[in-house]
């Protein structure tokens, strides 16, 4: 183990934020309860978290964060959403954990070794809903557009959510993605979270060696915010900023609560370290 990097790839990212849910989780005051985290993390997710201490400063974003991919997928869901097609899904529990309808379809879609270990720690736990797991990398493009394909002929309203992804890919990767996604009708919306320029770069000081040594480095922070989806097939119809819901949530600290009461835009951030949760909307073909 002394020989390993602490962080030894994107998967390990999983874990490490499963250990915030399971304390979240643990506060009576709970805004969400997620009784598999604990579980999820291991000893190898508190390691990182017990050694990457500045993010125990910043456990309000991931619970903001948390709390509002749950809020969207719930709003999803009662306006019709027929199937979740969750990319990158790690160690997410919401079709165990949220009031879900059993007839909605649940798709998971990950990397072989961090569903398998997802399957082995929940063992005989049962979701709520039809839950599919899918084994896919991403980067392969033949395969995800094969994949949407087929998932857009099985259902007729699907609603993505990508929480903690397109951060690490590259601007053309997450362009080609959102073309991809918007090519079967069925997909009609996408949630995702977004980092402003200068939030990365506050992430690279202070994690960004050990993420980079986890060949998982930094990447995504357009500069001009949510807009840069319009160009390729998507909408910005809600911005949710995690530091005005952290506030909300009563999880900001103290020498932070001030600057949640500036306004904020929902466009380019510049410099300014901001993060959002995003809903877009398929746009419709001319």
């Amino acid at each position: 183990m002394s020989d390993d990097p602490l962080i030894r790839d994107v998967s390990d990212t999983a874990r490490w934020m499963a250990v915030y849910r399971a304390r979240e989780s643990e506060r009576e005051d709970a805004v969400f309860r997620d009784p598999h985290a604990r579980a999820l993390a291991g000893e190898r997710g508190e390691r990182i978290a017990n050694a990457l201490t500045f993010a125990d400063d910043n456990a309000w974003s991931f619970v903001a964060r948390t709390h509002l991919f749950d809020r969207f997928v719930t709003r999803l869901v009662q306006h019709g959403a027929d199937m979740i097609v969750n990319l990158a899904a790690g160690l997410d529990t919401r079709p165990y954990r949220m009031a879900l309808p059993s007839s909605l379809t649940w798709v998971e879609v990950d990397l072989p070794d961090i569903l398998d270990y997802k399957e082995a720690i929940l063992g005989d736990a049962s979701p709520v809903c039809a839950l599919e797991r899918i084994r896919l990398d991403l980067s392969n493009e033949d395969g995800r557009r094969g994949l949407f394909a087929d998932l857009g002929r099985r259902a007729q309203r699907i609603a993505v959510i990508s929480e903690g992804l397109v951060i690490y890919l590259m601007p053309d990767a997450v362009a080609a993605l959102a073309q991809d996604l918007a090519r079967p009708p069925a997909f009609q919306h996408w949630v995702l979270d977004l980092a402003s320029p200068g939030l990365v770069a506050m992430l690279k000081a202070s994690a960004g060696e050990a993420m980079k040594e986890a060949g998982a480095p930094f990447l995504f922070a357009p500069p001009e915010g949510p807009p840069f989806f319009a160009a390729h097939g998507w909408q910005p119809i809600e911005v949710r900023s995690l530091l005005k819901t952290g506030a909300k949530l009563g999880r900001l600290p103290i020498a932070m609560r001030m600057f949640a009461m500036l306004p904020e835009s929902e466009g380019a951030q510049g410099s300014r370290p901001w993060s959002a949760v995003c809903l877009l909307a398929r746009q419709a073909k001319s």
